[in-house]
């Protein structure tokens, strides 16, 4: 008769190998965000065209030394324009970085070595090089949007032009 430590462990496999996305439990799918923030860029939308303008300014949620959000649980309360992703929008939204837990998975590939759930450490993110720590300002410091968006962007918000789009992990 085989021992129970002789077989050999289904879980050994991390979830993200054995799981697609739509099988996620809730800790599971939460876990897959790296802590990048790009999610927290704001984007501006062509209406026109479709294109998507990805800036430098971040969410007034976000902790921009931490790259998480300040506070999770009511930001799309706050920020009604807070995309929530869930695995039928990941494949939709194209301006996720290729480097995303959730688009990873969704390709089938593997997390990247410096992902915290493979290097154990939250902060691999950003010694990695790949999260918006130094490089995002918040929106709450810039007092006039149109303004800064035209000085930085050559952008002009219209009523009917722009939309701003913002997404979460």
């Amino acid at each position: 008769m085989t021992k129970p430590a002789d077989r050999p462990d289904r879980n050994a496999e991390p979830f993200w190998r054995r799981k697609a996305l739509q099988d996620l439990t809730a800790a599971e799918w939460e876990s897959l965000c790296d802590g990048c923030g790009q999610c927290c860029r704001m984007k501006l939308e062509d209406g026109d065209t479709g294109d998507v303008l990805i800036t430098d300014i971040a969410c007034a949620l976000l902790d921009l030394e931490s790259c998480r959000c300040v506070d999770y649980p009511n930001r799309r309360a706050r920020v009604p324009a807070c995309m929530q992703l869930s695995p039928e929008k990941v494949a939709a939204v194209h301006w996720l970085p290729p480097t995303c837990g959730y688009r990873l998975v969704a390709a089938g590939k593997d997390l990247e070595a410096w992902h915290p759930l493979v290097s154990g450490d939250p902060d691999s993110v950003h010694r990695a090089g790949v999260s918006v720590r130094g490089e995002v300002i918040s929106e709450a410091d810039i007092d006039d949007m149109p303004e800064f968006l035209a000085r930085w962007y050559g952008v002009e918000l219209e009523d009917d032009g722009a939309d701003q789009t913002a997404g979460d992990e």
